[in-house]
């Protein structure tokens, strides 16, 4: 914000955070439903706070996106969103996508970004080691060169597939995967969004 406008000023930001642990605990028994309670119950804590719009700072839950945009009267941007939109700005067409399981397997991440006109590809094998990655290592802290080479291997991959870039579409994954790791540009989600929610306070 300093950087935008100048001397002292900085975001005004309004947040609810979650214990991860249960909303974990959820994912895993794929209840979807309960999740999406959560999200409500989060969106809507923010909304009588004053908030301006909902900005949900995560990947996979956007899986209840939906939810959230059907319980309060705010706009709500689409992580998926800003992201689709750098890589068209940009020319890609043809893009890797990594995450966990749930992004990497169901629909309401790459519907959106195919919606947008990206083709979008996701690695054939060994989505379970990728995401269990994210949630037995990065989730705590751990780094692992090994893990590393898991995730460089799974975009080497992709890229001889015809990925032109990879989205890094966990919060988690650049803790362990920049651009000086991976063979193709990476686009970082949290970034993006970030950019999206400054673009949206300062408009």
């Amino acid at each position: 914000m300093t950087k935008r406008k100048g001397g002292l000023h900085s975001a005004p930001i309004l947040m609810h955070s979650v214990d991860f642990e249960p909303i974990a605990k959820m994912q895993a028994a794929h209840d979807w439903d309960g999740l999406g309670a959560a999200m409500v119950d989060s969106a809507q804590r923010l909304d009588r706070a004053g908030a301006q719009a909902i900005f949900l700072a995560t990947n996979t839950m956007h899986n209840v996106a939906h939810r959230i945009e059907d319980s309060v009267d705010l706009p709500f941007v689409h992580i998926a969103e800003p992201t689709a939109d750098a890589l068209l700005a940009d020319g890609i067409e043809r893009v890797a996508l990594l995450g966990t399981a749930f992004t990497m397997e169901m629909p309401f991440y790459v519907d959106r970004l195919e919606a947008k006109g990206l083709d979008v590809l996701v690695p054939e094998v060994d989505r379970t080691n990728l995401s269990g990655i994210i949630y037995n290592e990065l989730c705590k802290g751990i780094i692992s060169d090994q893990s590393r080479l898991v995730y460089i291997d799974a975009i080497n991959k992709l890229r001889a597939r015809g990925a032109e870039a990879v989205i890094l579409g966990c919060t988690e994954i650049t803790m362990l995967i920049s651009d000086d790791d991976s063979p193709i540009p990476t686009y970082d989600t949290t970034a993006l969004h970030a950019g999206a929610a400054a673009d949206f306070i300062l408009s």
